[in-house]
């Protein structure tokens, strides 16, 4: 199976099982069924390169990849250079970290309207990206994948159009399309096979065949309101979407082998293995056909 299926962070669980510190994520992982794991650094990239090169061996002992979330706090569309000029170094530490873990992937918020239109916000945060990838080039890290993601609150920076605008700058960005940002900030608009279809079909037509087939996911569902996402459920919520079998269905039939990344609120890695167990007998059904 290509696809990949892990959390974001820790689950309850993970301390509700005994375990205490990072180096034991990969047998935690490893115990709950899962492939993969986004460090989180929402906060800062704290973690030292000593470190997280060895939670990247330890993850890569376990056959498992690993992906990081950059700092919360960056702003791609800043109209203060300083806060964009910061906000590529951030990018650095957190590729500079990842590196060092093993994965290729940073995921990263781009940033907020504020009193500007979404055309000048999404024009800055294009020549950021433009600059974050210079310096990835400069840094020996040309490799690390960034990847832009959709955003739950209607006035940040983070429509699906405006991710795949920022993609569409190199073959290198790769979207992370968030199901559940993207099901808040439109209200409930993940609702049928075919709002999800016209996802699959938007990043086919503006990125290609390619990085359809390799886009990152977060998948969670979140309670909105009328301005977008408000927090992050469990599925067991009976209340608010979106619905993961469509997007597990569209990937299997259009071959992809993505990375997704369960965001639930406590149970991500229960969560995550949800999925994987339907797309496992999604997958079993087809080849039996």
């Amino acid at each position: 199976m290509n696809m990949k299926f892990g959390p974001a962070g820790n689950a309850q669980s993970f301390t509700e099982l005994g375990y205490r510190h990072s180096m034991q994520v990969p047998e935690y992982l490893t115990r709950m069924g899962l492939d993969c794991f986004e460090y989180q650094c929402g906060r800062g990239v704290a973690i030292g390169l000593d470190k997280a090169a060895a939670f990247g061996e330890a993850m890569a002992a376990q056959g498992l990849s690993v992906s990081l979330h950059a700092p919360y706090y960056i702003s791609m569309s800043s109209v203060e250079p300083e806060k964009r000029d910061h906000s590529i170094d951030y990018i650095l530490q957190s590729a500079a970290a990842v590196n060092a873990m093993g994965g290729d992937r940073i995921v990263v918020h781009t940033g907020s309207c504020g009193k500007i239109s979404r055309e000048q916000a999404l024009d800055l945060a294009c020549d950021t990206m433009r600059r974050a990838l210079a310096a990835l080039d400069e840094a020996g890290l040309g490799h690390i994948h960034i990847c832009p993601e959709t955003m739950g609150k209607i006035n940040q920076l983070g429509t699906l159009d405006e991710v795949l605008a920022l993609c569409a700058l190199d073959e290198r960005l790769l979207p992370c399309v968030d199901f559940g940002h993207l099901n808040a900030r439109t209200l409930g608009g993940l609702s049928s096979p075919a709002a999800f279809a016209a996802v699959f079909d938007a990043i086919e037509n503006r990125l290609g065949a390619d990085r359809l087939r390799a886009f990152h996911v977060h998948f969670s569902k979140i309670e909105y309101t009328a301005g977008g996402e408000k927090r992050h459920l469990t599925f067991a919520d009976e209340t608010f979407g979106p619905a993961f079998e469509p997007m597990l269905d569209l990937a299997l039939q259009k071959g992809c082998a993505l990375t997704v990344i369960c965001e639930s609120a406590g149970t991500q890695a229960e969560d995550a293995a949800t999925m994987k167990t339907y797309y496992r007998q999604q997958s079993e059904r087809s080849e039996r056909r």
